[in-house]
């Protein structure tokens, strides 16, 4: 939110108050003097007022997970062990997960607190290419590739999707390149030639691709470089 809307947000502040606090240069952001009424903050952002600490901020924790086959992409669930589960961390619970996989979908899960990076690398209009090893029953045919370069249509949500990317690797398995995360849609598209998926491991997402020294369950913190390529 904006500065001064954080500033007249506490309860000793009204915003004419708060206005007349960052025009005087009493307000620091991470320990620096802000004057800008509209500069944002966050809850990742350190404020003070007269070297008084209003808001500690905390660390933004960003994670990439090798998500195993069995292992729901929830916070909690009654029958199954959850990501949540696998990490051990502290405040785990303030952990939120970048793009859900399905229960016998394995490989990269991003987890994070950081809500606005997460929208950033989950939403459709971001584009993102998400990459998927695909592992079918029947044979994967060349004519796949153009129908899913054009798009399919899903009558349940009475869309078409985006043009996705196929590369086969051999006769029954490919790489499978979408631009948006629709309801079991690497399924659906397949199925769409009766071709069911008996494997689904997902490899990337934007610039984050799967740690290969991580084994199934293992888990590590992203690195500068990969936080800022999302």
């Amino acid at each position: 939110m904006r500065l001064d809307r954080f500033l007249s947000n506490l309860p000793a502040l009204n915003r004419q108050a708060g206005r007349l606090a960052l025009t005087s240069g009493r307000v620091k952001v991470d320990g620096q003097v802000v004057n800008a009424a509209q500069f944002e903050v966050n809850q990742f952002s350190r404020i003070e007022l007269d070297n008084q600490l209003l808001q500690a901020g905390k660390a933004a924790r960003y994670f990439m997970l090798h998500k195993p086959v069995g292992v729901v992409s929830a916070t909690q669930h009654e029958e199954h062990r959850t990501v949540l589960d696998l990490l051990d961390e502290p405040d785990k619970t303030e952990l939120h997960l970048a793009g859900r996989l399905d229960l016998n979908t394995s490989g990269l899960l991003i987890i994070t607190n950081d809500g606005l990076w997460s929208r950033r690398l989950t939403e459709p209009r971001s584009r993102l290419g998400k990459v998927y090893r695909v592992h079918t029953e029947q044979p994967i045919e060349p004519h796949y590739a153009a129908v899913f370069a054009q798009g399919l249509y899903f009558a349940y949500e009475d869309l078409t999707t985006l043009p996705a990317e196929l590369a086969i690797l051999d006769s029954h398995s490919a790489l499978l390149t979408l631009h948006e995360g629709r309801y079991h849609q690497v399924k659906r598209m397949f199925g769409h030639f009766q071709n069911k998926v008996i494997g689904l491991h997902r490899l990337s997402m934007g610039g984050i691709h799967l740690d290969p020294s991580l084994a199934p369950g293992q888990y590590r913190a992203l690195t500068a470089e990969e936080i800022a390529s999302c």
